[in-house]
């Protein structure tokens, strides 16, 4: 028997499905094996679908820790991190489990499920990650769903007076803020030395698309520059609240093997802790950020 022809790089992306998976953001991929090497025009039709849908989800895909690898590199470098464990012989890949790596006990539970844990990742960083692609490694009979957020639809509703108020204003990102309260001593001054606190502009314009999005939130956002306090306080928890409405969000339910690829630029996103005491582990690439936020 012959071998089968290889597809032509039109039809490999005429082989490709988009459904929406939600009516402000989110896409089904269909079509697409990530086990196998994808052409180039694949590669750039998945990165359009990634600005217009902002968060893109691929079912059935039983991936090795390369194929993981592979995929994450067609759209960048790669990047670590500073805290997180990683999969052994492949510091590319995180491995999460629990909240944020604190594994979920009878004792952490209850502080860890109420906790707002809206986040859009490494804005710790001078340049935030470009992207994140997410892997289920072993998921929960039930729950354990992540919800994503679209930046740009929050700030666009935002009332013209704050938009007003907000246009010029900076805000700081901290590690610590995350991560300090769970590591010694001596690792917290190793972050805040490396990792030293970051401004970023309460309102980015994303490099590729023109939109702009609000660019503060919960997990790594300390203050707003320039205000009081009291001020900095209010304004921040008003800013960071408007993630928490249903209408800029999409729910993904995960299968097994199933993969999440989102713009970080563009959303945040939330691990729903509603699985204890069953396990839930997620193996992540980050691909790493190449701007430093803009207005």
């Amino acid at each position: 028997m012959s071998a089968l022809p290889a597809l032509t790089p039109a039809a490999d992306v005429a082989a490709i499905t988009i459904t929406p998976a939600g009516p402000l953001l989110g896409a089904e991929i269909g079509g697409v094996d990530l086990r196998k090497p994808l052409s180039g025009d694949l590669v750039a039709a998945l990165r359009a679908a990634l600005l217009k849908h902002k968060v893109l989800f691929f079912r059935d895909q039983d991936i090795s820790y390369e194929d993981h690898v592979r995929f994450g590199r067609y759209f960048g470098e790669l990047e670590g991190h500073p805290v997180t464990a990683t999969v052994p012989g492949f510091p590319e890949i995180l491995h999460i489990e629990g909240a944020d790596g604190t594994k979920i006990t009878a004792e952490t539970h209850p502080i860890a499920r109420p906790a707002n844990k809206w986040h859009t990742d490494v804005t710790f960083r001078e340049k935030p990650s470009l992207a994140g692609i997410l892997r289920m490694r072993k998921m929960p009979p039930l729950g354990g769903d992540t919800l994503f957020a679209d930046t740009h639809a929050i700030y666009e509703d935002l009332p013209p007076k704050v938009k007003a108020r907000i246009a010029a204003l900076d805000a700081e990102h901290d590690i610590l803020q995350s991560f300090g309260y769970r590591i010694s001593d001596e690792k917290r001054a190793e972050l805040a030395r490396d990792y030293p606190p970051r401004t970023h502009p309460v309102v980015r314009t994303h490099p590729e698309t023109g939109e702009r999005h609000l660019f503060v939130n919960h997990v790594f956002t300390t203050r707003i520059l320039g205000l009081e306090p009291e001020d900095s306080k209010k304004l921040l928890a008003y800013l960071t609240d408007r993630v928490k409405a249903p209408e800029y969000q999409v729910r993904f339910r995960w299968s097994p093997n199933a993969i999440v690829f989102w713009d970080n630029r563009a959303t945040q996103h939330y691990a729903i802790l509603d699985y204890w005491p069953h396990d839930r582990i997620v193996e992540r690439v980050t691909v790493m950020g190449t701007d430093v936020p803009r207005r």
